[in-house]
């Protein structure tokens, strides 16, 4: 949601303090008001890219040249097991996630999924078109009822219908928080067995959760 300038800020400033590794998303849609300058913003992830990109090459985002740095930074991005929500289908999604690879993404962290199988088929996809980067799972322990609806309304994203039939019996969020911390740690372990590179936890109203989910895992 930075502006291309505000991105510059940043990363001049992530420079100074030598943080050198990065995960560029391109973040939630930013609501402009009436008379604002789309221009102002990247409408993709793959336009932040490419101003980091540029950026490493010592071009600045008014076209300005610079002394590059001597340590470039390097960064992941984004994918999608269900399909990222704008994508008109998973084809064309794998296809602008090879891009992202082929313009220097280092590895890729996927959005929080809750069915296993979804994300090794996803894997196989990539593997297929040619995408060999690491792949790393994003994992969210649910902790509230509310989450049925919540998360596939905003994330986009399928809750298993066993996992739907455990919270919905359950008389209380402190209940739902056990189910989710259960089954996230089975997912975690079947995902370590798999041999994943690592797990990403979103932790967002879930830091508990994900602290007792690591600790079993890990």
């Amino acid at each position: 949601g930075f502006t291309k300038d505000e991105t510059e800020y940043a990363l001049i400033d992530l420079n100074f303090l030598g943080v050198y590794d990065l995960l560029l998303l391109r973040g939630d849609v930013k609501t402009l008001e009436a008379g604002q300058n789309t221009d102002l913003y990247h409408e993709h992830a793959t336009d932040l890219q490419e101003q980091v990109n540029n950026f490493n090459k010592g071009m600045a985002v008014d076209g300005s040249t610079f002394e590059a740095n001597e340590t470039p930074f390097s960064y992941g991005m984004a994918c999608y097991p269900e399909k990222h929500e704008e994508a008109p289908n998973m084809e064309s999604d794998i296809f602008y996630l090879k891009e992202k690879v082929k313009n220097g993404a280092d590895y890729l962290v996927t959005q929080m999924f809750f069915d296993n199988e979804k994300f090794f088929s996803f894997v196989d996809r990539c593997r297929a078109a040619g995408i060999t980067v690491p792949i790393v799972p994003g994992l969210k322990p649910i902790s509230k009822a509310s989450q049925l609806t919540l998360l596939p309304r905003v994330f986009h994203v399928d809750i298993p219908d066993m996992l739907v039939r455990e919270i919905v019996k359950c008389k209380d969020d402190s209940q739902v928080k056990q189910v989710g911390i259960d089954w996230c740690t089975a997912q975690s372990l079947e995902l370590k067995a798999k041999g994943v590179p690592s797990i990403h936890y979103y932790s967002l109203m879930a830091v508990d959760s994900v602290y007792q989910v690591a600790k079993s895992v890990y």
